[in-house]
């Protein structure tokens, strides 16, 4: 005796329900991801877990079958904020906008940054690293134009970050923000201020 299916049915076997699974885990994953940074941004780190799964709309279970422990959904939060961070500084956004955007992240996100300084040195390093590699992209874009002060270098935009870690610690968050302002406003008026003591061409 032999089984046949109708054609579709055949297709739906073998093809549809692996492709609806996969759409619906990529679907799931997104969401999860969404939720985390919401939560993250909300300061909400300390019940990440369940709060996660209730605002993307998943079970548990879901959530810790596309993320095993609370460390691997971290890791994949800052995974997507890095990657955010390098497709904004490869798509030619200018210097100044792009630092003001990471800076403003780094005060909204604050509760991802201090889970990040609880994570093994060497990882840390390695996120930092990435995250002034690419805001150094736009830097060296600034610098060959002439948007920004000559002076300026990746150990610099790692003091910026340290600095403004430091008043999303022990600042509201208005006050947080303001310091970023005052930040960049000091960064790029002292560049308009050499701009305006310097020689002009032809001049003895």
């Amino acid at each position: 005796m032999t089984f046949s299916l109708p054609a579709s049915n055949v297709t739906r076997v073998l093809y549809g329900a692996p492709v609806t699974r996969r759409r619906d885990a990529l679907r799931n994953r997104a969401a999860i991801l969404e939720a985390a940074n919401d939560v993250l941004a909300g300061g909400g780190a300390a019940a990440l877990m369940p709060e996660v799964a209730r605002r993307a709309g998943v079970a548990q279970a879901t959530l810790y079958r596309h993320f095993a422990d609370r460390q691997a959904l971290v890791a994949a939060v800052i995974d997507h904020q890095l990657r955010l961070l390098e497709a904004l500084a490869a798509g030619q956004v200018p210097f100044r906008d792009l630092l003001h955007e990471v800076l403003r992240r780094q005060i909204a996100m604050h509760e991802l940054v201090r889970l990040v300084r609880r994570l093994e040195p060497a990882v840390q390093q390695r996120y930092r690293q990435r995250a002034i590699a690419a805001v150094a992209v736009a830097m060296n874009r600034a610098h060959r134009d002439g948007h920004v002060r000559a002076d300026l270098t990746s150990e610099d935009l790692a003091l910026m970050f340290a600095m403004v870690q430091g008043a999303a610690e022990n600042a509201t968050g208005p006050a947080a923000a303001r310091a970023v302002d005052l930040l960049m406003d000091g960064l790029f008026s002292d560049l308009a201020a050499h701009c305006r003591s310097a020689p002009a061409s032809g001049d003895s």
